[in-house]
């Protein structure tokens, strides 16, 4: 297998592997199975507005308990999850979200990371590439060059 052949199929696994692990990150464990654990799901991507730093599943404060309370309430009016995102959203922006939604501009953060990977793979596969020690078959012009100088050298000799 060539140099090019080599490094193409490396560059092609890394990002192979790369999508699998971003496939399957975004894939999560399912969907919760308990009504809890279905409302501590949608608070977990809720930002409270009090703490900021916390989830509404997480925060103490008495307005993400509220929070909490009106998950269940509109789960239980059978409203989905989107839905009632989309409530929170219409009632304090989105920076409620703590995570953003992926399209548009906000897609950025999501794909900076992966674009840095692949990247970074490639420059490596370069750098190695070029510091690899050459094999016994290869010729370079000069050595070439200097191999027929010398034989022509033995030949006057001779």
């Amino acid at each position: 297998m060539s140099g090019r052949t080599r490094s193409f199929v490396v560059i092609a696994a890394a990002i192979v592997v790369v999508a699998l692990a971003a496939l399957m990150a975004s894939a999560g464990s399912g969907q919760p199975r308990t009504f809890d654990e279905r409302v501590h799901e949608i608070g977990a991507g809720l930002r409270c507005p009090v703490c900021l730093n916390l989830s509404v599943a997480d925060s103490p404060s008495p307005l993400a308990g509220e929070m909490r309370t009106e998950i269940e309430t509109q789960l239980r009016a059978g409203r989905t999850p989107e839905q009632i995102r989309a409530f929170f959203v219409d009632r304090y922006g989105a920076w409620i979200l703590l995570s953003p939604p992926r399209h548009g501009w906000n897609l950025l953060p999501w794909a900076v990371p992966i674009v840095g990977l692949v990247a970074g793979v490639a420059v490596w596969v370069g750098f190695v590439r070029r510091r690899a020690p050459r094999t016994a078959g290869e010729v370079t012009g000069t050595e070439h060059r200097r191999i027929e100088h010398e034989l022509a050298d033995l030949e006057e000799r001779g």
